[in-house]
């Protein structure tokens, strides 16, 4: 066992972020049990040197809940009032989980609380899809609230530094509307694009390339798990929603018209978006500390999760 100052660690579902993060805390050399209403999952990810079943004598100093986001505030909880550890969550949403949270404890219980979503996942599901890598050089969101001790939020830095992620600091609200913005409204883009070749000539789906690929790996992940995600964002997507709406009536214009400076100028927020920020180039090593090319942002959301308690799957 490490003497780091986390001690041992619970992680609240076994899928692919909740068993990563186990992964990375082990490549580290801290203890982790694991809990998830799968006993498989449990099973896969303990087979994979992800941790232990946890034990009724066990009691964790930080607990890390990954679980799909209608079941966040539930789980939560029950970390915040099953003991005195220390809580965060990986889920892709931070206000109203937040907002359920507080509703249901007391201030002290809600100071060991600070809530966290590493930019990082896979459209794959359960624990076999998890890798002690993922997080390495990715973007992590930290989301301490107004009450949230200092003690809670060192503790979620110092795991983000253990799985090798690069840390930023958000307030909840913030969060929810950056990931609106970068994640969310991509992603039902990437819906909508996605479905156009259905019901194509295999003679016109031959000639696709790997912005196809991409586009359809994007919309590939779980609906059920999306329409959570969504529904808990619903006011900051939406806006966006509007935003493109208009600017698509604007470039159905600009083509038909032939209006090559109004397409171009439509493509040029996009071309300086594809540019690697300071951030993200700081943030490379390895391979790709030379390339130029930004790394893709891949929501944590994408747990594959079944939809229950304490079990992203």
């Amino acid at each position: 066992m490490t003497d780091t100052p986390l001690g041992l660690v619970e992680i609240v579902g076994t899928g692919p972020v909740g068993t990563s993060i186990a992964l990375a805390c082990r490549r580290a050399g801290i203890d982790v049990v694991l809990t998830d209403l799968s006993a498989e999952h449990v099973r896969t990810a303990s087979g994979l040197g992800a941790g232990r079943p946890r034990s009724a004598d066990d009691r964790p100093v930080l607990v890390v809940v990954a679980v799909p986001p209608d079941h966040l505030a539930d789980a939560i909880v029950d970390a915040l009032t099953d003991g005195d550890a220390l809580v965060t969550d990986v889920g892709s949403i931070k206000s109203r989980p937040l907002h359920e949270v507080a509703q249901r404890v007391d201030a002290a219980q809600l100071s060991r609380y600070v809530g966290s979503h590493p930019m990082a996942g896979s459209e794959r599901s359960g624990p076999l899809a998890a890798s002690a890598a993922l997080f390495d050089g990715r973007p992590w969101a930290i989301t301490p609230h107004v009450t949230s001790s200092p003690e809670a939020t060192k503790a979620v830095g110092e795991l983000v530094a253990i799985c090798g992620a690069v840390p930023t600091t958000l307030s909840p609200e913030e969060h929810d509307s950056a990931v609106a913005r970068t994640s969310h409204l991509p992603h039902l883009a990437a819906v909508l694009v996605a479905g156009r070749p259905a019901g194509a000539p295999a003679e016109h789906l031959a000639l696709s390339g790997r912005g196809v690929r991409d586009v359809t790996r994007i919309a590939a992940s779980d609906p059920a798990l999306w329409q959570q995600i969504l529904g808990a964002n619903a006011d900051a997507v939406t806006d966006l929603l509007g935003e493109l709406r208009e600017q698509l009536d604007d470039l159905i214009a600009a083509v038909r018209t032939t209006s090559v400076g109004r397409c171009t100028a439509s493509s040029a927020p996009a071309s300086a978006a594809r540019r690697p920020s300071p951030a993200s180039t700081a943030a490379r090593s390895g391979p790709c500390a030379r390339c130029s090319c930004p790394s893709p942002t891949i929501p944590a959301s994408w747990h594959g999760s079944s939809g229950t308690p304490a079990r992203s799957a």
